[in-house]
């Protein structure tokens, strides 16, 4: 049996190392963007000098050899279910007996007048981490760049331009950043930290049109307000979507993405997707049907492995759980804490926040019962598997704050700021009552 997986980013490594592990069959990876699988969360820290590309490699080249799993380096134009083969852009064509979607996501492009000119880009791939340093190596070469929407990637691109002392202007359109995932406390810290990076952050703004200087080169942005900002790199991170447009025509249904059942399976035999690029036909209760996220990504790699080993098995993704970093704040989110105008009525929020730090918890609980529902932390590092129980075991609000102690994973020597939160909290619940 030869096994063909399309993208070697996580969810497509993941799921050939898990054959691997349950199946002698031939295995194939195909990939248009590098040879080797790397983190791409650590792209960043490539162009800010803090890893080398070798470094972000979990696996060293003797890995794909000694576990027997061959590597193309390629595009790939069009799938031919009927003939079980995949066509090439080199007219190369490769056949399969079972197929792995793992394409991965591109960014965003909205139709702005100027998207496509040089010194205009996503963050997504190696590649783009090469046209960064191609037009914005250091500060003399781009005086400014303006990076449009309000995202990680967003807040990412902002960091790494900063570092080497490129001044930055950040467009988001919302009111406050992230404000459509956080609550209002901690999207109004975050606009907070970003204006102390130096980083020019304008909220309520959008992108109007990108204009070219006359070598087809970005040479400033023209934003809805009117306003006119040079610049010689634009970032475009206005979130991303499935990559699936070499799909079309090819009998897979799709929608956002890939369309898949919970078993990741599509609706042609022996062909299935992952990560990013999969879309889930029914809802897993409140999330998204599409994910872009490691964490997903990985996960889905494991369990698209056990059914093509024969032990089909679907797809349970359990509560929700994802990490990042907002310049030098680390944030964790477990479960579910909506921003204000998204949550239900029976949803209520602790909110605790440092008085002089960017530290701060918020939990979302249910109203009547006390229920947990979720937590997110600024500054404050938290034991996933703790979370994890206590939101399966369905603790109290109460509860959590009561054993804080075994959910704080700060190395030694950090703060402890337990008892002022027990204390916000004792005093809010007796305001309620």
């Amino acid at each position: 049996m030869h096994v063909l997986i399309i993208g070697n980013g996580i969810s497509g490594v993941t799921a050939a190392r898990h054959i691997r592990k349950n199946s002698d069959c031939r295995i194939t990876l195909i990939s248009a963007e590098t040879d080797a699988f790397f983190s791409r969360t650590a792209l960043m820290y490539i162009y800010m000098g803090h890893l080398t590309f070798q470094q972000t490699q979990p696996y060293p080249e003797s890995f794909w050899s000694r576990n027997r799993m061959d590597r193309i380096r390629g595009y790939v134009t069009a799938i031919h279910p009927e003939t079980r083969s995949v066509a090439l852009a080199d007219g190369r064509e490769i056949g399969y007996d079972k197929l792995i979607l793992a394409t991965g996501s591109k960014p965003n492009k909205f139709g702005w007048p100027g998207q496509d000119l040089d010194g205009v880009q996503g963050l997504y791939s190696y590649q783009d981490l090469e046209r960064l340093e191609a037009f914005a190596p250091n500060a003399t070469a781009c005086r400014r760049a303006v990076v449009v929407g309000g995202g990680l990637i967003g807040i990412e691109l902002a960091e790494m331009l900063r570092s080497r002392d490129i001044p930055v202007t950040f467009l988001v359109r919302e009111s406050s950043f992230w404000n459509g995932v956080l609550p209002a406390g901690e999207s109004e810290m975050i606009n907070t930290h970003i204006r102390e990076h130096h980083i020019d952050l304008r909220l309520g703004t959008n992108l109007k049109e990108i204009l070219p200087d006359a070598n087809g080169r970005v040479r400033a942005v023209v934003t809805e307000q009117g306003e006119t900002i040079p610049c010689n790199l634009v970032g475009l991170t206005a979130g991303v979507s499935p990559n699936i447009d070499f799909l079309r025509g090819s009998g897979i249904n799709l929608g956002k993405g890939v369309l898949v059942n919970r078993y990741l399976e599509t609706n042609l035999p022996d062909i299935y997707a992952v990560g990013d690029c999969a879309q889930q036909r029914e809802p897993i209760g409140r999330r998204r049907p599409v994910e872009a996220v490691w964490y997903t990504g990985r996960m889905m790699g494991e369990t698209v492995a056990r059914t093509v080993c024969g032990q089909r098995t679907a797809y349970t993704p359990g509560h929700w759980f994802n990490s990042a970093k907002f310049l030098d704040i680390e944030y964790q989110t477990y479960g579910w804490v909506f921003p204000e105008h998204t949550r239900e009525a029976h949803e209520a929020h602790f909110h605790w926040r440092h008085p002089k730090k960017h530290i701060c918890l918020t939990l979302a609980y249910d109203r009547g019962s006390g229920t947990l529902l979720g937590v997110n932390t600024f500054g404050m590092r938290m034991r996933h598997a703790v979370l994890d129980q206590w939101l399966t075991e369905q603790r109290t609000a109460e509860y959590a704050l009561t054993h804080l102690r075994e959910a704080l994973f700060d190395p030694e020597g950090y703060s402890d700021y337990r008892k002022h939160i027990q204390t916000a909290f004792r005093q809010q619940t007796l305001t309620a009552s």
